[in-house]
């Protein structure tokens, strides 16, 4: 189990399991597609992850299990030996700052193109249904969503080896566990939502069988990893990716309470509502979920500082995670600390461009304040 300390507040250090958070603030995955056409990790992202090591946790960028799971520009992979060595460089730069560094796994079912696709195979989800209201961010510029190939029940125990296998490559790669990506609309949240899993087989139809991929799942990284090294992500609320069922309470309640039994290392929700909001309901709380899961439970979506240190203080959440700010403040954690202000917002068209520029090339504070008094004195 999992011990707080006793005044928790988002500075506060935090024991989840055996791992020794020196805050409660998490650097949580946000794609940034500087991995390159082979989709293999660099020096560039090194330095990337380096600079924020002030984190008391990180975890990875959305990072593909296998070929078919790709489903963005240069994101990266972890199913070849190259893409391991390419991690490596990574988890050194950051275990030398001493901050415990997950590796998410991310498979984008019906979200991907056939342009990501070995010989233009169309993608695959549970159900034969396309995203609505959106276009795949592909190669060749956007281009029009798909209707994906349903998956045949034969073929699932591959894709569930395939996540064991990305497990196995990123324990070689250094990384200290793994988070299993089970939201947003990509594929396992696919299975685990009634509008998107309309299947009759063993993995559609109640909740037990809706659930049972990611269980097959979870269960195949165990064998790999132990379970306090293993987080899940869910979005009960969102609607990214043409998501959002009715019984969306009973759902995710049920799951939360089917990963509690396992003793992972944490759950990490996606509660707030900065990325859309299905509005099928009232949107769930982190305190829903604290009632069913035992472990950390990490908060997530368009939290600022206030919101984050009344969730830690209610006891909802253990642990923060701060996306958006973390792409253009770097010392994020300093400057919370300090009580100076964030860098702005960085410009939506550089979070994906390839290069240093609006990655790797925001200032701290103190070489901000720096350039603010070069740039004044006479």
């Amino acid at each position: 189990m999992t011990s707080p300390t006793n005044s928790p507040n988002l500075l506060s250090s935090y024991q989840m399991e055996d791992l020794s958070l020196k805050n409660r603030v998490v650097m949580p995955p946000m794609t940034r597609g500087r991995a390159g056409e082979e989709r293999i990790p660099n020096a560039l992202m090194a330095e990337y992850y380096s600079q924020r090591t002030n984190a008391g946790l990180i975890i990875s960028e959305g990072t593909a299990p296998s070929k078919q799971g790709n489903g963005w520009v240069h994101a990266p992979g972890i199913y070849n030996d190259a893409q391991v060595e390419g991690w490596k460089q990574v988890t050194k730069a950051v275990r030398a700052k001493g901050t415990p560094f997950f590796l998410q796994l991310w498979h984008t079912g019906r979200a991907s193109h056939s342009s990501f696709q070995e010989n233009n195979q169309l993608p695959v989800a549970p159900s034969a249904l396309k995203i609505e209201g959106a276009e795949s961010h592909t190669p060749t510029g956007n281009q029009p969503c798909e209707v994906p190939r349903a998956l045949e029940t034969e073929e699932i125990p591959g894709i569930v080896e395939d996540y064991r296998q990305a497990a196995e490559n990123a324990k070689k790669a250094g990384f200290d566990g793994v988070e299993v990506h089970a939201a947003n609309g990509y594929l396992i949240a696919e299975f685990l939502q009634s509008k998107t899993n309309k299947r009759t087989d063993k993995y559609g139809g109640s909740l037990e069988n809706r659930y049972r991929f990611l269980k097959e799942i979870v269960e195949a990284v165990m064998t790999v990893w132990p379970a306090n090294r293993i987080g899940v992500r869910l979005s009960p609320n969102g609607s990214f990716n043409d998501m959002g069922s009715p019984d969306y309470k009973e759902t995710y309640l049920y799951v939360a309470q089917q990963l509690n039994s396992y003793g992972l290392a944490y759950l990490h929700i996606m509660d707030g509502l900065a990325f859309g909001f299905h509005e099928l309901g009232e949107p769930m709380t982190l305190a829903e979920f604290r009632a069913v899961f035992d472990n950390t439970i990490i908060g997530n979506c368009g939290y600022d500082r206030e919101q984050a240190e009344q969730a830690i203080a209610a006891g909802d959440a253990d642990l923060i995670a701060f996306g958006r700010p973390y792409i253009s403040t770097p010392d994020l954690v300093s400057r919370f600390a300090n009580n100076q202000a964030l860098n702005p917002d960085a410009p939506i068209e550089t979070w994906y461009s390839p290069g240093p520029v609006g990655y790797t090339d925001y200032p701290t504070y103190e070489k901000a304040q720096a350039t603010v008094e070069a740039i004044a004195s006479p």
